[in-house]
């Protein structure tokens, strides 16, 4: 079984790149979530953005895929945008993120948990 996830890499006018963090796995993630039924993907991308940043996005180019092995649930294949701040509000924390961090997109790669995801923001704007 594959589930399927979008999200983005957002950043801001002065080049930061935003990472969140999600007490459920302790970890440093791009934001991202899982499809709902009847979206598309660039849809998903949006709302899960906005959701887990407070931003309101202008979603660009398409900046690629990654996948993993989420055990019981399968595979989860995640698909990333390109994606700039049109509007930033401040987030309440909740129990899927409960912070934002904007760094350079060298200091997310300290940062960010997974190696995929690492692969990813080091593809788009380091390399």
């Amino acid at each position: 079984m594959v589930t399927f996830a979008a999200g983005g890499l957002l950043r801001r006018d002065d080049g930061a790149l935003c990472v969140v963090h999600r007490p459920r796995y302790d970890d440093w993630s791009l934001p991202k979530g899982k499809l709902e039924d009847g979206e598309t993907l660039v849809e998903t991308a949006v709302r899960e953005v906005r959701e887990e940043t407070g931003c309101t996005v202008d979603c660009g180019r398409y900046a690629g895929r990654y996948q993993y092995d989420a055990g019981s649930q399968g595979t989860k294949g995640v698909f990333i945008w390109h994606m700039d701040v049109a509007d930033e509000r401040a987030v309440d924390p909740d129990d899927e993120v409960d912070d934002r961090a904007w760094l350079t997109p060298e200091a997310a790669l300290d940062r960010l948990t997974y190696e995929n995801e690492r692969g990813l923001v080091a593809r788009a704007f380091v390399d």
